[in-house]
């Protein structure tokens, strides 16, 4: 983050041009090389020992190198190594533009003062901007006497850092009143305390797609219903991780479904953190135990999606997905596909669910717990009554610890944690199967 803002700053004063600027971070993020790339190109880890601790970083909000000694694939002495092979990024940076030979070390020490001055950075704050250290710079950039609201920044934070871009920045945040966007997705949770918390753009950047594309994996032109939804499920894997961490000190959060607006007004009280991803801005929405209104009349992402049936000659059983969220199921379909079953139906809401149950009378069901119109748990009751041996297994994100409990006693299989883990999803499912 350093190297964005010291270099934009360079950018503003003519000191470099900003092509320079942005060839100058594109060379030191080459550089600076993610751990498990580090690791796998050392022999270290496999590709899908790297990939696991990534979705793992989702789910439990951890370090890689603090991961992957948990889990026992590297020792501390071989993650102390890796750090210092990735190297020191504002050395990095400066090493760069020093090669370019478009400044010189004199002028990068007068502007490194004046860059210290003009933004008011302590020493101690100038030695994490340097390093990026995330967790002495979030209380620098997003504090709030609000709770939760640092801590909640710091998350999404590390995520958008993890599956999104390195290439990105922040401002300070601020509380805002209203505020005017052309495009906004968040989700709100209940419980112990009320939190909304959504990714607004005020005018189309592209920061909007920049995040749908890198979650979903999958390359959005435009700002429709999928990319829509791959943002709320990033919302979402960020709410049920927070959600799950209060849980360990006693706070019982419930999420409600993603929610997402377009070419409205919020009002009330929400802190707005500004996130410059690639140079495109975005804003981070916090609001907590407020009168709070992010919109008026919501935006239809949640289209209904025809699918017709697998073939099921020869598969190893029939399977009815269902998930608000079109991107997990279609996630979650290749993956089952690609092990052998057929997908006999989709649904998008618990009712849906009952319905195609009933219809298509399937070997097992996926049931996402947070669904709009009737959720997960109400859906199992009906799918139980009417069907006492009936194989269902629960999708979450992380934090509905009680949920998951309940469904179990219902009658629930297992359950399965979004983000999804390819090798655990067939291994669950494959398991109940052959009960």
């Amino acid at each position: 983050m350093f190297s964005q803002l010291f270099g934009k700053y360079l950018v503003e004063k003519n000191v470099i041009s900003y092509e320079d600027y942005k060839s100058a971070v594109q060379k030191q993020l080459d550089v600076r090389v993610k751990l498990g790339t580090i690791a796998v190109a050392d022999g270290l880890l496999t590709e899908e020992q790297a990939e696991t601790i990534n979705r793992l970083q989702m789910q439990f909000d951890k370090r890689f190198g603090d991961i992957a000694v948990e889990k026992g694939f590297l020792t501390d002495d071989q993650v102390s190594s890796l750090l210092k092979k990735q190297g020191n990024p504002y050395m990095q940076f400066l090493q760069v533009l020093l090669e370019s030979g478009k400044v010189t070390i004199s002028q990068m020490d007068t502007e490194f003062t004046a860059f210290k001055k003009d933004k008011g950075f302590s020493d101690q704050e100038m030695t994490a901007l340097k390093s990026d250290n995330f967790d002495a710079l979030v209380p620098i950039f997003a504090f709030s006497s609000k709770p939760f609201v640092t801590e909640l920044a710091g998350l999404v934070l590390r995520n958008i850092n993890r599956f999104v871009s390195r290439d990105f920045y922040i401002g300070k945040i601020e509380a805002v009143n209203e505020m005017d966007y052309c495009y906004l997705a968040g989700q709100k949770t209940v419980g112990a305390h009320t939190i909304y918390l959504a990714l607004a753009e005020k005018e189309p950047t592209g920061a909007f797609l920049k995040i749908a594309s890198a979650f979903a994996d999958e390359k959005y032109d435009a700002v429709n219903a999928d990319a829509v939804d791959a943002v709320c499920e990033f919302i979402n894997c960020n709410s049920g991780l927070f959600a799950s961490e209060q849980s360990t000190k006693g706070i019982e959060l419930d999420m409600e479904p993603c929610f997402a607006y377009e070419k409205q007004q919020t009002k009330g009280r929400i802190y707005a953190l500004p996130i410059y991803i690639e140079d495109a801005e975005i804003k981070l929405m916090i609001a907590v135990d407020g009168d709070v209104e992010m919109g008026t009349t919501p935006y239809d992402f949640r289209q209904k999606k025809e699918v017709a049936a697998s073939n099921t000659v020869g598969s190893k059983g029939t399977i009815v997905v269902v998930d608000d969220s079109a991107m997990s199921r279609k996630i979650l379909r290749v993956i089952l596909e690609e092990a052998g079953y057929s997908i006999v139906a989709e649904a998008a809401d618990g009712v849906e669910a009952v319905e195609a149950y009933k219809q298509y009378k399937p070997e097992l069901i996926t049931l996402d717990i947070t669904m709009p119109n009737l959720d997960g748990i109400g859906a199992l009751k009906q799918i139980m009554e009417f069907d006492a041996k009936a194989k269902a297994v629960m999708i979450t994100a992380a934090g509905q610890q009680n949920k998951i409990i309940e469904a179990l006693k219902i009658g629930a299989e297992k359950f399965i944690t979004k983000p999804f883990d390819k090798d655990e999803v067939i291994k669950s499912i494959d398991a109940i199967m052959k009960k």
